[in-house]
């Protein structure tokens, strides 16, 4: 929990400082790359959270690796590196991402159903999303087929749950008292 709390600040640290020195989409791009580099290579991760690389040579493993980035984005790295934080790095990058969303005004939802919706059904839920979100939705689908029918919204911290599963799992809880 702490980790996540750390890693919120860091990142709102960049985004702000990304902001100040207008260099928003240039941070955006360099920050993708490192959870690319994370999601592609899990001996990122490991070198990140290996306690027996001294803090000067992952530096320079950061700055060989992602050379071509902004100074301003190896010198935060450099910086989170030397407070001994570096394995939160792949953590600061993705709670930048969502707090770079947020500040564009970017909702995430996500709609779970037990089969690929229809465009239209997808259109009416959309649109009814569209009038409860201050923002733009961004829209994610999953399948999962254990819904049976229906579908779930989550949106944040909402979870609006109109799933066939979970009505009958309610209807069983009546039925069971």
């Amino acid at each position: 929990m702490k980790s996540t709390k750390s890693a919120a600040r860091y990142a709102k640290a960049l985004l702000e400082l990304a902001i100040e020195k207008n260099k928003l989409s240039v941070v955006e791009n360099n920050v993708q790359a490192i959870i690319r580099a994370g999601e592609e290579t899990r001996d990122f991760s490991v070198f990140l959270n290996s306690p027996l690389i001294k803090v000067d040579k992952k530096i320079a493993v950061l700055k060989e690796l992602f050379g071509d980035f902004d100074p301003m984005t190896l010198d935060f790295l450099s910086m989170v590196t030397k407070n001994g934080r570096e394995n939160l790095i792949m953590f600061i990058a993705h709670s930048f991402e969502a707090q770079l969303k947020s500040h564009r005004g970017i909702v995430p939802v996500t709609i779970i159903s037990a089969r690929k919706l229809e465009g239209a059904t997808r259109d009416k839920i959309v649109a009814k999303i569209q009038k409860s979100v201050d923002g733009t939705p961004e829209l994610t689908e999953k399948i999962d087929e254990s819904l049976i029918g229906g579908f779930i919204v989550r949106m944040g911290d909402k979870q609006i749950d109109a799933s066939v599963s979970s009505q009958l799992m309610r209807l069983k809880q009546e039925l069971v008292k």
